[in-house]
């Protein structure tokens, strides 16, 4: 493809070169903006209703595995064991087939925080707790604490 150039005179006239013009970005800019504040706010709704999913997926398979240890040793671990005994022997279990977490190790909360366990629960033999989003006891929404008793596991 070749460019005609016409001249009259001394002037040169080129043909319009292609390419936007500053308002034109600014209309994009604008609708982009508009469009991540109606869905910007849903998306992230939606990453904190699955990180809340995660945990309580998570305190579930605690559970388990709370259970395959206490078929094993005859007991629920102690709350000076916790968690740590699914991962490794605690030192007065005479029988021990564990680890019985698939990582091998107590993994943190979907926040980073570190699940609480008690032995006894208030509710029964043992109590998950994981503090939510703002790592605090108490909350509202994401930031609710999520337990294995059904009690206190809020929508």
């Amino acid at each position: 493809m070749q460019l005609h150039v016409a001249t009259r005179g001394r002037r040169v006239v080129r043909p319009a070169e292609a390419g936007f013009t500053l308002v034109e970005m600014l209309v994009v800019i604008a609708i982009i903006g508009l469009i991540m504040g109606l869905v910007g706010p849903r998306v992230l709704s939606y990453l904190g209703d699955s990180k809340v999913k995660a945990a309580k997926l998570q305190i579930d398979s605690f559970s388990s595995s709370l259970d395959l240890f206490y078929l094993d040793v005859g007991r629920y671990p102690t709350g000076s064991e916790g968690l740590s005994a699914l991962a490794q022997r605690p030192g007065n279990a005479a029988v021990w087939n564990g680890p019985y977490l698939k990582t091998g190790a107590v993994p943190n909360d979907p926040w980073g925080h570190t699940y609480l366990y008690r032995s006894p629960g208030e509710r029964g033999p043992y109590e998950i707790v994981s503090l939510g989003a703002d790592g605090q006891e108490g909350g509202a929404g994401p930031a609710a604490d999520i337990s294995n008793d059904a009690a206190t596991n809020r929508p």
